[in-house]
């Protein structure tokens, strides 16, 4: 099911997460540790992270440095497909512009549609480490709105290597991400917005927003969304603080500010088992007041870890 078909079905506010796949050499059963604990609650879907490829350079004997690709995590796709098949709910594979060419992307989408994954999060993605800015893979897309365009192509029933349109097309629910706080690669609010805005008149049906944790930015952003004329689903996407040093890693990482009264509270903590605590504390009452406001999904990224993520649905749901 699609997750537009979730939120039009639900007489209240859903509970969904995010999970990173494993590390390479770990095996699926790591996996379904994670998930395990946060089944009870019932998430109509599980979004599945995607890691492109990391560059390392080795030195050979005659002291050139060679380039080579590592990949950390494996494929998104068999990851939805093991998760579908052991728990019988949705997954949300992502889709990154990042490390792909459109036939790879246009196979891989065929391979979820096979499968029956009725969804995917579209994304640029981010830069490799060794690069300072993204650089589009050769023959890849450049932006989200380009990877955008080629789902809905293939919706309808176009692929890339046939002039004729065939009626055994995909049917992607497309998600996007939004930033409370401006995509730190945009000028202004205002112009982020307008991109935003771009994507869903190319065919995104909802929007997950970046981790955030004053509420007020969300609700600040819902506004200016409905005010742009951007009427599709808007999830809230939220992550509780999990150790002390993320104070200074969260807003360096993903663009971000953190209130003070959090931060002076974690700060004020003994170790990280009490700014854990902490963080459970703060993102249930988030929720809390999000689940208020009505909005029609609660969306957790666990980053793998399925404890303080469990505490807050223990709460909620």
């Amino acid at each position: 099911m699609k997750v537009t078909e979730h939120i039009q079905n639900a007489d209240k506010t859903l509970f969904s997460f995010e999970i990173l796949p494993p590390l390479k050499g770990e095996n699926v059963r790591s996996l379904f540790d994670h998930i395990d604990p946060l089944m009870e609650f019932k998430p109509p879907f599980i979004d599945v992270t995607y890691h492109r490829e990391e560059y390392v350079y080795k030195q050979r004997e005659n002291g050139l440095l060679e380039k080579r690709t590592t990949r950390k995590r494996p494929g998104t796709v068999g990851i939805c497909a093991a998760i579908q098949n052991n728990y019988k709910v949705d997954t949300v594979p992502h889709l990154i512009c990042g490390g792909f060419t459109k036939e790879e992307t246009e196979n891989a989408l065929i391979d979820l549609h096979f499968l029956g994954i009725d969804n995917v999060l579209v994304l640029r993605g981010d830069c490799v480490k060794s690069e300072q800015r993204f650089i589009p893979e050769p023959g890849g897309h450049r932006y989200a709105s380009e990877l955008i365009e080629q789902v809905v192509s293939m919706n309808g029933g176009c692929y890339l290597d046939e002039e004729q349109t065939y009626n055994n097309g995909t049917d992607f629910c497309i998600g996007v991400a939004g930033y409370p706080e401006k995509h730190f690669e945009a000028p202004n609010l205002i112009s982020d917005l307008r991109w935003l805005k771009h994507k869903v008149e190319l065919g995104a049906e909802y929007i997950v927003t970046q981790m955030f944790f004053d509420n007020q930015k969300y609700f600040d952003f819902v506004q200016r969304c409905r005010e742009e004329g951007i009427t599709v689903p808007i999830i809230p996407g939220l992550k509780p603080l999990t150790s002390k040093t993320q104070l200074t890693l969260l807003p360096s990482l993903f663009h971000l500010e953190i209130p003070c009264e959090l931060a002076d509270a974690v700060e004020a903590c003994a170790d990280n088992q009490a700014a854990a605590q902490v963080g459970v504390e703060w993102t249930i009452r988030q929720s809390r007041e999000l689940m208020r406001f009505g909005v029609p999904c609660l969306h957790y990224y666990s980053m793998g870890k399925s404890g303080s993520v469990r505490k807050i649905a223990e709460a909620l749901f």
